[in-house]
């Protein structure tokens, strides 16, 4: 053996055996000894209030990295805390879309599909924190951090405006009173031109991050986003008052002359007192818990406001149960299935939502890197930005395939991440299981599907007005000079507009003939002009690119220029005849700046 030899040459490379017993090792010590099911983290610190005058411990909690050893009861509690965070985010998205203000999905369909949403946002997310090298090529597939995926509310505006307009020209059937009756097909093209639209992101994933920021850049992208929760902000306050269904309109007779129909216990006309205190219930619990909460109180508000709502409901006589009795015990995927069409006028805005969810990711894993204590720049971090783009494009299709609607990753566990000091990665695979077991029982998203409309109003409403923050935060990183006012200007007016009436490019075709190529393309346009995000974005984009960036005006440069320029002119035409031609105070300016 040679003297510079670490290790014998004949040294016996570990096997498969070998590998399999120390990995069966170490999984038996760490459920078999104190140190690794509950280690010495102090998990006082996780539930202990924010009482006034009391004296709080000044220690800061141990901050666990990405791949530390970590407790395993930790790991299952702070993972739990994470799903908690992640719930009313994912199942916002399905309730709304196939409720009556969406597809009117039986009640069988909709515990369906919160229940495979949960489902699908455990498997997606996995693939997102796991982090899959492409084998000969330099990319991956994930980010490899806490970075969970969930269903994304910007389908929402889109899906809503797409499920009008299905309606109106016969695609979807009504009834004789123009009541919408269900729709599953107009739900199965949402999800079919959702997984041809995902390639754009897969593309996407593909440039250099810095490209797509700067053909994206906050100025692009804040408003955008600011718009989609303004636009939500309206459902939410719908729900809150009663529901988003047609009794929002309140008919003075018929079966929505209440909310959410006469049939429903303790049904009320829409906008009664007792639905907006209901709502009020959470939104005030939401506070509350923010104020004096523990730090699993604060990064679960959303959902301890809920159950609050939910158990005054349930007390007031609000819930219906009968839809939880006949649920069944258990579902997984595909139990209902939807036929998957492309749906032309769609294709636009989905492919925008895209493009922001390519955005928003670039964003949230840089928050996601910045709170786990890594870099935030160089080859690694670009190589997680394009992973973490790529799993989301990805997992669009996956999604859609799944009877899912797009995914986006989730910002609001970088908070959970912040509070708890703990980005690694077994936390972020126990909230994955967590997802999966409360999807897997239908009670739990039957439960859910009960849930009476003004509490998950108050709810929605704090979510909805968080993503609207989000776009207002984005869009503050922007200098508010003379031309990024003028294009927040032009962008918003027409985005603002669309949002606010939403019908107002409906009557702008007349066309009313048998092409049905030609009426799809019409239908497009009007549903892109009808979608304010949409149009923000597109007006955004283009001035952005187009126009010229102004030279700010500095006085002290201005005035160095200014005398610079009549040295000049003093010195090369210095003659009596020159000077006359000056103004008094300009000539005895230029004295004193020559004598300097």
């Amino acid at each position: 053996m040679s003297e510079d030899a670490i290790v014998p040459a004949n040294a016996r490379k570990p096997t498969f055996g070998d590998r399999a017993s120390n990995l069966a090792r170490r999984i038996v010590k760490k459920f078999t000894t104190k140190h690794g099911l509950l280690g010495d983290y102090d998990y006082g610190f996780l539930f202990l209030p924010n009482i006034p005058f009391m004296k709080k411990d000044p220690r800061a909690a141990p901050f666990f990295g990405l791949n530390d050893q970590m407790p395993v009861v930790l790991a299952l509690l702070l993972g739990f805390q994470h799903a908690l965070a992640m719930l009313a985010g994912i199942i916002t998205p399905p309730l709304i879309m196939s409720g009556q203000g969406g597809v009117n999905l039986s009640e069988g369909e909709q515990q369906y599909l919160v229940s495979t949403s949960l489902i699908v946002c455990g498997i997606l997310s996995a693939v997102q924190i796991t982090r899959f090298h492409i084998r000969g090529t330099p990319y991956h597939i994930g980010t490899g951090l806490i970075s969970v995926v969930g269903t994304s509310f910007a389908i929402i505006p889109v899906a809503s405006g797409a499920f009008k307009q299905m309606y109106a020209n016969g695609f979807c059937p009504s009834a004789a009173d123009g009541t919408p009756l269900a729709c599953p097909d107009a739900y199965g093209a949402i999800i079919g031109t959702a997984a041809c639209c995902a390639l754009v992101e897969i593309l996407i994933s593909f440039m250099p991050p810095r490209f797509i920021q700067k053909l994206f850049p906050p100025i692009v992208t804040g408003p955008t986003v600011m718009l989609i929760g303004v636009t939500l902000i309206g459902v939410g306050f719908q729900n809150w008052a009663g529901g988003n269904g047609p009794c929002a309109a309140r008919p003075t007779d018929g079966f929505f002359e209440l909310c959410p129909n006469i049939a429903a216990p303790h049904a009320l006309p829409w906008g009664s007192a007792q639905y907006i205190g209901l709502g009020f219930s959470v939104f005030v619990t939401i506070l509350l818990c923010e104020r004096f909460g523990s730090p699993i109180m604060k990064s679960t508000s959303v959902v301890i406001g809920l159950l609050t709502g939910c158990i005054i409901g349930g007390a007031t006589g609000y819930f219906d149960r009968s839809g939880i009795d006949a649920a069944p015990s258990a579902s997984f995927i595909w139990v209902y299935t939807f036929k998957l069409q492309v749906y032309g006028p769609l294709v636009l805005p989905l492919m925008a939502i895209y493009i922001i969810c390519a955005c928003e990711a670039i964003g949230d894993i840089t928050a996601t890197c910045d709170v786990s204590r890594l870099d935030v720049e160089g080859e690694l971090f670009d190589s997680r930005i394009q992973g973490g783009i790529l799993a989301d494009g990805i997992n669009g299709v996956l999604a859609a395939l799944m009877t899912i609607t797009p995914m986006s990753t989730f910002a609001q566990n970088n908070g959970v991440i912040a509070l708890t000091r703990c980005a690694n990665r077994s936390a972020g695979y126990c909230c994955c299981l967590f997802l999966i077991i409360m999807g897997v029982f239908t009670k739990f998203a039957a439960s859910l599907v009960a849930i009476p409309g003004p509490v998950l109003g108050g709810m929605t409403t704090f979510l909805f007005c968080a993503v609207a923050v989000a776009g207002m935060s984005i869009t503050s990183k922007v200098p508010f000079d003379r031309r990024n006012r003028f294009i927040l200007t032009a962008a918003m007016s027409l985005g603002y507009g669309a949002t606010l009436i939403p019908n107002w490019f409906s009557y702008t075709f007349t066309y009313a003939g048998d092409n049905r190529a030609l009426q799809g393309f019409l239908d497009a346009i009007v549903l892109v002009m009808e979608t304010g995000f949409a149009v923000t974005a597109v007006v955004a984009l283009i001035l952005n690119l187009s126009l010229p960036y102004d030279v700010e005006d500095d006085t002290e440069a201005i005035r160095a220029t200014d005398a610079d320029a009549q040295v000049a002119t003093f010195t090369e035409h210095g003659t009596g005849v020159e000077m006359s031609k000056q103004t008094p105070e300009v000539a005895e300016k230029n004295v004193e700046d020559l004598a300097v």
